[in-house]
């Protein structure tokens, strides 16, 4: 792919922009934004050798909300002509005409606003053909199934590739916006033997294909990761101390993020209201939000209103020390905007010295859990309760693969109970975390 796949310039899209801008303030809006984008991506699935599917995208379109006062309204199209940005701008005044006002509606405070946006090399085009991606992905899948004589089938290697660019203006005189692109490669297979069949799977994604991990590589972990839950066992209901690992100890922070976001606070649907200077996390644990690092796949200079993006402490020696709030949710709380609308950035959780392996060994008897399943986290009392499968430990070591198990507890309690963090980071991803060793679960089977 190539920035010649991009139908539109960026001076394009940020004169585009300025034609919604100025055509809402002479339609009477006393304020309004919009966000302009387009994305090409190419997809290639091979599964058993034959390619199995070609995927080609291009979009486009424009998100367009305009104020009346504190009266807001939205609207979008897919049509980039000034005639199809004006008929958005239309009907998104007659929605604000036709809706309440709202106290906490508006742009951004003027000083909040990026002055200025930083490259951070966040766009690598990746010209790859679909022969060469078909190619990678038979690399991967053959290597995966060369693992183990047990691997009889698979679901499938593919190859991604996906480049985006936007521009974001609004009548405070902002117009900015910037391209990015995330690439990955993945592969799932099946292994069998007579306790049953298994799968598993793995996958390497980043901004810059010449940081995906080889094809080669993804396979032989994939092939690995499959062969060792062959033969999985339940176990009996008990408590215990659990691991998680890497990949999905991102799924507990993601949860914490979820809890101190701006909308479940001043909805109070979060059990973490209030939390703010307050210990929340065992006292080692701490996470700070990096928004500038360069090539980051959470990196961004400034968030979805414009507003620069702040690196700060989001949790201080286990202590909350800021939360995620976008201007609106701010004002709804009477705080600040952290410059977090559309989420949080890179999070980076600090960590021991101890790996996987070691923190096996701290934890001496109980569970490691490598995979989730279904959605058991309420946010608004921090109950916690998921299907998983992993393995159990003694003496620090694995002993046999578990499935068909249930693992429940309480975040509040989970956070609280962090006996170690592994520096074995998990790097796919904006969350970056190691394998969370907690102290005590229910894990539920027979």
């Amino acid at each position: 792919m190539s920035r010649s796949q991009f139908s539109y310039t960026r001076d394009q899209l940020a004169t585009l922009a300025r034609v919604v801008i100025d055509h809402a303030m002479r339609r009477g809006a006393s304020a309004a934004d919009t966000e302009i984008s387009e994305g090409v991506g190419q997809s290639v699935s091979v599964r058993q050798g034959e390619i199995e599917t070609i995927e080609y995208n291009k979009d486009k379109g424009a998100g367009v909300t305009v104020y009346l006062g504190q009266r807001r309204g939205h609207a979008s199209t897919s049509d980039l002509s000034e005639a199809a940005l004006k008929s958005a701008v239309e009907k998104a005044l007659t929605i604000a005409r036709y809706t309440a006002e709202d106290e906490a509606a508006g742009l951004p405070d003027a000083e909040r606003l990026a002055k200025d946006v930083p490259d951070l090399d966040l766009y690598h085009p990746w010209d790859l053909s679909v022969e060469e991606a078909a190619e990678r992905a038979r690399a991967c899948e053959a290597a995966a199934l060369a693992v183990d004589k047990r691997l009889t089938n698979s679901e499938g290697a593919g190859v991604n590739l996906h480049t985006s660019q936007f521009v974001y203006a609004n009548s405070l005189g902002f117009c900015n916006g910037y391209a990015g692109s995330r690439h990955g490669m993945s592969v799932a297979v099946i292994g069998e033997d007579k306790g049953g069949m298994q799968r598993d799977y793995w996958y390497t994604s980043a901004r810059n294909a010449n940081d995906l991990d080889p094809a080669e590589t993804v396979g032989r972990i994939a092939g690995e990761r499959t062969v060792r839950r062959l033969n999985g066992r339940k176990l009996d209901t008990r408590t215990c101390p659990v691991v998680f690992e890497a990949p999905i100890a991102t799924g507990l922070i993601g949860n914490f993020v979820a809890a101190v976001s701006g909308s479940s606070l001043y909805r109070k649907s979060s059990f973490l209201l209030d939390s703010l200077g307050k210990p929340v996390f065992a006292p080692h644990v701490s996470i700070r939000e990096a928004p500038f690092i360069r090539g980051g796949l959470g990196s961004a200079p400034f968030d979805s209103e414009g507003v620069a993006c702040m690196d700060r402490d989001v949790v201080k020696d286990g202590v909350v020390a800021g939360y995620f709030l976008s201007s609106y949710s701010a004002r709804k709380l009477g705080m600040t905007t952290t410059g977090n609308a559309g989420g949080s950035h890179n999070l980076l959780v600090s960590h021991g010295e101890l790996d996987l392996d070691g923190l096996l060994k701290e934890m001496g008897t109980g569970l490691l859990v490598t995979e989730l399943l279904g959605h058991g986290a309420n946010m608004v009392t921090g109950d916690y309760s998921r299907g998983a499968a992993g393995f159990w430990v003694e003496n620090g070591e694995i002993q046999y693969p578990v499935e068909e198990i249930t693992i429940a507890g309480n975040l509040a309690d989970m956070f609280r109970g962090i006996v170690a963090i592994g520096r074995d980071v998990e790097r796919r991803g904006a969350k970056q975390v190691g394998s969370i060793l907690i102290d005590r679960m229910t894990v539920a089977g027979n």
